[in-house]
């Protein structure tokens, strides 16, 4: 179980006010917290785990953990470090993308013990009346603090009121829940803060804000799927066993810290050795076999492992390769793509620029060539075994 301190302080970017929350902490009772999300993507990457491994930590540490699901927010889409209006979503669209998401963070958190609650209960009754009478907490100066906001209005780009209010209505949450305190990832600050404000005003208790970090991508760009850079929760234990040995060697402690539970101490020791001169592949290999057992069990990462000595540091070929049968004639790019080697038909065509797919270990240079009979290699771990028709 976590000390109070690391509590406060580990994957965390954020807590304010910091004396309020070693106050609370250090008074012994259990405290309500919350952590809201908007499930509007069904696909849960490991920055996501960082809050939700917080949360955890919270709930081992015998802490009411209240789970919000933002079923009348995300209906209108959090602005926070978007430079685009978000699509609406339905709130069918909501609860099925929940559902989703649900079954992802079971891996981390234990919702048998979480309270599950949907926003749209008192976001969607609210009255007029209501809703200037909270608006009336804040100023339009205030809401234009927001770097996103002032990014978008240099370049002419939209910006809905729906946007302004977004974050009363987070706030309006903690209002609702009466928390001692709320998790979020650091772009959430501002919304998070907003709550702390309305808490006051509606003569509710003192809330704290926790925010965690957020983490780059495996080539330290932001995470996102159009880079090809996300650790996602669901990847078969091969993949991200790889995944986290592509790691860039800049972030493999920021990962020790944020998506693991190794002992800080271990940690620190990591750090050392890398000073020290340490190879950060042996470091990367910890930590991959870390990510997968904690995700899909030891065994499965000790399986990882071993593939990947013998696959991948040998130059071998895995044993249970996929046999795909293909028409002749079919696109060598369509496949990749169909096959789900690449996350679109562009990537696969850039991937193929790149050197990055080989038939029988023969490189193919173009985009438009056809399939052929044999081995399929896409980047450093993706194998199928083609049989051509």
């Amino acid at each position: 179980m976590a000390s109070h301190l690391e509590l406060l302080t580990r994957a965390v970017e954020t807590v304010v006010p910091q004396d309020l929350a070693e106050q609370k902490l250090k008074s012994g009772k259990p405290l309500r917290l919350y952590l809201g999300i908007d499930p509007t993507g069904s696909k849960l990457h490991i920055g996501h785990s960082v809050p939700l491994r917080k949360l955890k930590a919270f709930q081992d540490a015998g802490h009411h953990v209240i789970f919000l699901v933002g079923s009348f927010t995300a209906m209108i889409g959090d602005p926070s470090g978007r430079d685009a209006l978000r699509e609406p979503l339905t709130r069918e669209q909501v609860q099925k993308n929940f559902e989703t998401y649900k079954e992802q963070a079971a891996k981390i958190l234990d919702f048998s013990k979480v309270e599950i609650v949907y926003n749209h209960e008192w976001l969607s009754t609210l009255t007029f009346e209501e809703i200037l009478k909270l608006a009336g907490n804040f100023t339009v100066q205030q809401m234009m603090q927001r770097e996103m906001f002032q990014a978008r209005l240099k370049k002419g780009d939209p910006l809905s009121p729906n946007e302004f209010l977004y974050p009363l209505m987070q706030g309006y949450d903690s209002v609702v829940l009466d928390v001692d305190f709320e998790v979020g990832g650091n772009d959430q600050l501002f919304n998070m803060l907003c709550g702390r404000t309305l808490q006051k005003a509606y003569g509710k208790r003192e809330k704290f804000v926790l925010t965690t970090k957020l983490i780059e991508g495996t080539d330290g760009r932001k995470m996102s799927k159009t880079y090809d850079n996300c650790i996602y929760l669901d990847d078969e234990p091969n993949d991200m066993y790889g995944k986290v040995l592509r790691l860039r060697d800049d972030l493999i402690l920021t990962y020790m810290e944020c998506t693991t539970e190794m002992p800080m101490a271990e940690i620190e020791e990591a750090a050392s050795a890398l000073k020290g001169g340490a190879n950060p592949k042996e470091l990367k290999m910890r930590l991959a076999r870390e990510i997968v057992t904690l995700f899909h069990g030891a065994a499965a990462a000790a399986e990882a492992q071993r593939t990947f000595q013998e696959v991948f540091s040998d130059g071998g070929t895995p044993d249970d390769v996929k046999e795909v049968s293909v028409g002749k004639g079919t696109r060598l790019l369509d496949l990749i793509a169909k096959e789900g080697l690449s996350s679109s038909k562009s990537e696969a065509r850039r991937l193929i620029e790149q050197g990055a797919v080989k038939i029988n270990d023969h490189v193919i240079t173009s985009p438009d060539a056809d399939v052929q009979e044999g081995i399929l290699k896409v980047g450093k771990r993706r194998f199928i075994r083609l049989a051509v028709q």
